[in-house]
């Protein structure tokens, strides 16, 4: 109970956040099957019952974080959480993005000028914030969230976000220097988040009328993100919208229906639709592991070589060899073979 006081703490939790998690703790140890594991899962266990609570009151708190301070494996607590909250019917929420947003953000050292940090990377902490949600739900809509951890992908947000205010100074500027700047440690895939986000904003930049033009590419768009973002909702439904359904629409309307409508309507959509002119569909909209699926590495099989010289094993022997019972057995069918013959043919 002293290691779950001391862990809420040390998170600077409330005193009503210690005394739940210290009830969920009490619960747990109840059972048998926890008092008798090792001293590794009981620490584990303090630090699920702490993340139970913060979830329950919404309090932004990673699973990462309290694996950090508790020098334990994500795999195995994430395991264990998901055990305990089984075994006590709890119903945990999902973390909310919003409050871990604001959270992280606030972590960043880049709001106040100081000799680490050049004043043209000086940003409003408000600005920052508001276009930092922004893209982040950005995300979310485009399924970059769904099943990966948050951090990466608020990073890549964050790092976008700082860049879009002031692009004309901080262009230049990289992930992993901004990170520095800013004082945090650098997610390993939070490239990756960086590439698919940049990626998603192109595909949204085809759709707005004043930048189609542009020619843009992965360094250009970020000075346009404000107006992407402005008009976010739209351009995601018209980028991303499945156009299986406009194809069989047009596939289905019969070619006399427009007739009635003028020869120069009638001539552009009948004339397109025979040529096999149509306009491309969007991009469909599903995961990233769906789109590029991780590759499959098929195993060889292993290449018999038979030379007929092979030792044959007992076993083996032994399925050829009758038993005397089997013996008596095809005996008697010889001779009931052989009798009857004689017995059909009488002399």
């Amino acid at each position: 109970l002293r290691r779950v006081r001391d862990l809420c703490r040390v998170l600077q939790l409330p005193p009503t956040f210690e005394d739940t998690a210290v009830a969920y703790y009490q619960q747990a140890y109840r059972h048998a099957g926890i008092r008798a594991a090792r001293l590794q899962k009981k620490e584990v266990l303090v630090g699920c019952c702490v993340l139970i609570t913060c979830r329950q009151h919404n309090w932004p708190l990673t699973m990462g974080a309290i694996c950090t301070l508790l020098y334990v494996d994500l795999d195995v607590f994430s395991s264990t959480y998901m055990q305990i909250v089984k075994l006590l019917g709890l119903d945990v929420p999902s973390l909310c993005l919003a409050e871990l947003v604001k959270t992280y953000c606030n972590s960043f050292k880049l709001f106040e000028a100081s000799p680490s940090v050049p004043a043209k990377y000086v940003e409003d902490k408000e600005k920052m914030l508001s276009r930092t949600l922004q893209l982040v739900e950005l995300a979310s809509e485009t399924w970059l969230v769904t099943g990966r951890h948050p951090l990466p992908v608020i990073t890549a947000a964050t790092f976008l976000a700082w860049q879009s205010l002031q692009p004309a100074y901080r262009l230049s500027c990289s992930l992993a220097r901004f990170c520095k700047l800013a004082n945090v440690d650098l997610p390993y895939p939070a490239s990756s988040r960086l590439q698919e986000l940049l990626a998603v904003l192109l595909r949204m930049a085809e759709h707005l009328a004043w930048l189609r033009v542009l020619r843009l590419d992965k360094r250009s768009v970020v000075k346009h993100i404000g107006d992407l973002l402005q008009h976010r909702h739209s351009l995601v439904r018209s980028a991303f919208r499945d156009g299986t359904g406009e194809v069989e629409t047009l596939e289905k309307e019969p070619l006399g229906q427009g007739q009635g409508q003028g020869e120069g309507e009638v001539g552009n959509n009948s004339l397109g639709l025979l040529q096999g002119k149509r306009p491309a569909s969007p991009a469909l909209l599903l995961p990233p592991c769906m789109l590029k699926p991780p590759k499959r590495t098929c195993p060889t099989p292993p290449v018999s070589t038979v030379t007929g010289e092979e030792d044959i094993s007992d076993s083996e022997i032994e399925q050829y060899l009758r038993t005397p019972q089997e013996v008596r057995d095809f005996q008697r069918a010889q001779a009931a073979k052989q009798a009857a013959p004689s017995v059909a043919n009488p002399p």
